[in-house]
């Protein structure tokens, strides 16, 4: 399970090599907001390179229906083998999605980055079976909607049940963009988790630790999954816990994965 998206500049060779070798779950190469248009073509030579050096990383590609977009699916296209997936911005439409996906054969990631985005996003995330995410890009939403704060609430929880029901993991958050305030990072993750995000993109090293200390799974929780899935062939489809608490399937299935994640946060 990632907890940690961090991007880096696709101009900067020397940063991508860092985050490479650094503590991140994923590193997104980005070739859309952190390179200048004159940067794009020089900043797409890289990418290849790390690429066929065996770098394993993503790539946030350019808006696919633009010129940029085009020239960086052409070329990731005839790329080594070391790309994990794709992360596309400004998704809207599941056509434009899906010809990527077909192009690159990757897994690819659509970014709902506005309100017709936020309208499609079931559509998005069931576009194609290498749909493997799906996730907000609040700062241009916000944008598009002119507003922001509270009024992010219903697109997040747009985009989690989106993902839940098509089947995929829980979205990961937007950049945290405070880059300097680590208290605030820590908050706003647990509180990203609790309304049913998994970890987040970021842009800065110093995110990765506090993010996966929000992602990590609390001991008492994980104590009674695995004590309740202990219990649960012996005591038949429903029953009352040594609390009190009803047990049934729906809770059952809250214990198995909050099992998985504790075992999964143990192996990484």
């Amino acid at each position: 399970m990632i907890r940690s998206w961090l991007y880096v500049p696709g101009d900067r060779p020397d940063r991508i090599d860092k985050a490479l070798a650094g503590p991140a779950d994923a590193v997104v190469i980005d070739l859309e907001d952190a390179v200048t248009a004159d940067a794009k073509d020089g900043a797409r030579s890289v990418v290849l390179d790390v690429l066929g050096e065996g770098g394993p990383a993503y790539v946030r590609i350019n808006d696919p229906a633009t010129e940029a977009g085009r020239a960086d699916v052409a070329a990731l296209a005839a790329a080594p083998g070391a790309l994990v997936g794709v992360r596309v911005p400004k998704c809207e439409e599941p056509g434009e999605l899906r010809r990527v996906a077909d192009a690159l054969g990757v897994p690819v990631i659509p970014l709902v980055e506005s309100a017709l985005g936020v309208e499609n996003a079931f559509a998005l995330a069931t576009a194609h079976p290498l749909v493997r995410g799906i996730s907000l890009g609040e700062a241009d939403l916000s944008a598009d909607l002119g507003a922001g704060g509270s009024a992010l609430a219903w697109p997040r929880s747009r985009v989690v049940v989106a993902a839940r029901a098509a089947g995929l993991p829980s979205p990961a958050q937007s950049v945290w963009t405070a880059v300097r305030d680590l208290d605030g990072l820590r908050a706003d993750t647990a509180a990203g988790r609790a309304a049913g995000f998994f970890g987040r993109s970021v842009i800065h090293p110093t995110h990765i630790p506090v993010v996966h200390e929000a992602c990590a799974p609390d001991p008492g929780e994980t104590a009674w999954a695995h004590d309740l899935l202990a219990r649960a062939d012996s005591n038949g489809a429903a029953w009352v816990d040594a609390t009190g608490r009803f047990v049934d399937r729906a809770v059952l299935e809250r214990a198995r994965r909050l099992a998985a994640l504790a075992d999964a946060h143990e192996t990484s």
